[in-house]
């Protein structure tokens, strides 16, 4: 065994006559605590100081071994939530860094109590009855796609087979919608199902020139060839390609130079008949500080949004993941879930991971009681208000009568509560605009959407309008 000052195993080879192989690989703390703190520093941008402060704040490297970076993390809840929420994030940063780390494995301890070289070999390795099992990722090099993401684990229901549909059809005919524009809040599925598509495509294709790229990673190719004199290279790169898959599009808010490079090169693929796919939190007129040239070119084509799951839905999504885990789960357990949990399909996973975790720590299937206890431990069930209980409770909150909000009055204080009424309805309930128009007083679509924009513009101009809203947010806790 060879030891060196600074690191706590460099090597440690069994012997054998005329030969030898290498049993672990460490790596130096110090470069590891470096490669930690780089991706902080990234991620602590991206995010909100909030989410950063819960989930990454004290988290800590513990090392990293055979292609393996190992993460501590405070708790059970903090090592789901960054496995399903943050976990390619994480492993794309890391591989950035260095190109040897093949995925992430998060372990669960209560401070930065580092281990030593004198620990033996079986106090290193993490249990097995405590860790999920790490998936086999596989990303393309030549397309960036990852080999996960497939149609035969995406569960397609009312929510999104619209978008489903349309990723269909660029798959037997690309271009026939062209751009594709799928947008809805984070965690729907977005991201899977564009992946899957670009899979789809270069199964089926494999000439076929595709890749998939985050607006952020665009962004950073763009800068590095500017700092680099490589611009030509960049376009000469982007230009290339038959399949352009973009993901996140609303990052580029506001970002002058990039969307004015990103305008080009849609003209360039468009023209050239090539298929685009973007995919963004909002629908493109809602984002802010885009341009219009930008709004007109992605309307050209097909814009088609996902939605939080229903019932069924939900349903389906758990049972598909309890198969795809090989975690044994009750019709009961499962109408439960469905029924009381309406967050997004990560957390959905987060708490199917829980559960998995709990079940192989038993080794037995959980009873309706103890998951219960579980969601109760971790995750707060979601509000379940009706229509009318929110105009209530935004009428409350502007002192006037709910009824006034249904009534056909002009009056400015009582439009202004009911524009915002149509607004929280729409953004943070996902009630389709025919839908709000008849519930509040019989009025047509169009009137709800005129509603929804102004507030949506003033929102820009207005900060107080601003902390209303997030105030009512934090009252009606979406």
């Amino acid at each position: 065994m060879f030891i060196h000052n600074d690191m706590y195993v460099v090597h440690s080879f069994h012997f054998y006559p005329h030969s030898y192989y290498t049993m672990d690989i460490f790596y130096p703390m110090n470069t590891i605590e470096k490669t930690w703190k780089d991706v902080l520093t990234e991620i602590e941008l991206e995010i909100s100081r909030p989410n950063f402060n819960t989930w990454f704040k004290k988290t800590f490297p513990i090392r990293q071994e055979s292609g393996i970076f190992y993460l501590g993390v405070p708790n059970e809840f903090n090592k789901e939530w960054l496995h399903t929420k943050f976990h390619d994030t994480i492993l794309t940063k890391l591989q950035s860094i260095d190109a040897s780390i093949k995925n992430i494995e998060y372990i669960v301890k209560r401070g930065v109590d580092v281990e030593t070289p004198h620990q033996g070999k079986s106090q290193r390795e993490p249990s097995n009855n405590s860790q999920l099992p790490l998936e086999n990722v596989q990303i393309d090099k030549s397309s960036n796609l990852n080999d996960r993401y497939s149609f035969n684990s995406f569960v397609v229901g009312p929510f999104n087979e619209l978008a489903y549909s349309a990723a269909q059809a660029i798959i037997k005919k690309p271009g026939v919608y062209n751009p594709l524009f799928i947008y809805g809040a984070t965690g729907l599925g977005k991201t899977h199902l564009i992946q899957a598509t670009g899979n789809k495509i270069q199964k089926e294709n494999e000439n076929i020139n595709i890749f998939y790229t985050s607006s952020e990673k665009f962004s950073q190719d763009y800068v590095n060839a500017l700092k680099n004199n490589r611009i030509n290279a960049f376009k000469t790169k982007y230009r290339s390609y038959d399949v352009l898959i973009m993901d996140d599009i609303q990052f580029f808010s506001g970002k002058e130079k990039l969307q004015e490079e990103l305008f080009h090169l849609f003209n360039i693929l468009y023209d050239k008949g090539k298929q685009i796919v973007f995919s963004s939190d909002k629908h493109p007129n809602y984002i802010v500080g885009l341009e219009d040239r930008l709004r007109s070119r992605f309307s050209a084509g097909m814009i088609v949004d996902v939605t939080k799951p229903d019932y069924e839905s939900r349903a389906a999504l758990l049972k598909t993941k309890a198969t795809q885990k090989k975690t044994p789960v009750s019709d009961e357990v499962i109408d439960f879930l469905a029924s009381n949990l309406d967050g997004n399909i990560r957390e959905l996973e987060g708490i199917l991971n829980a559960i998995s975790i709990q079940t192989d720590l038993r080794g037995r299937k959980l009873s309706i009681a103890e998951v219960k206890t579980l969601i109760k431990n971790n995750v707060k069930p979601k509000k379940h208000l009706a229509l009318e209980e929110i105009v209530k409770i935004i009428a409350g909150f502007y002192t006037i009568e709910p009824e006034k909000i249904y009534e056909k009055t002009r009056k400015k204080e009582i439009v202004y509560v009911r524009q915002i009424v149509m607004y929280v309805l729409r953004e943070y309930f996902n009630i389709s605009y025919p839908a709000i128009g008849k519930e509040i007083g019989g009025r047509d679509h169009t009137t709800v959407i005129h509603s929804y924009e102004r507030v949506v513009e003033n929102l820009k101009e207005d900060p107080n309008l601003q902390q209303e809203i997030d105030q009512l947010r934090s009252i009606l806790d979406v």
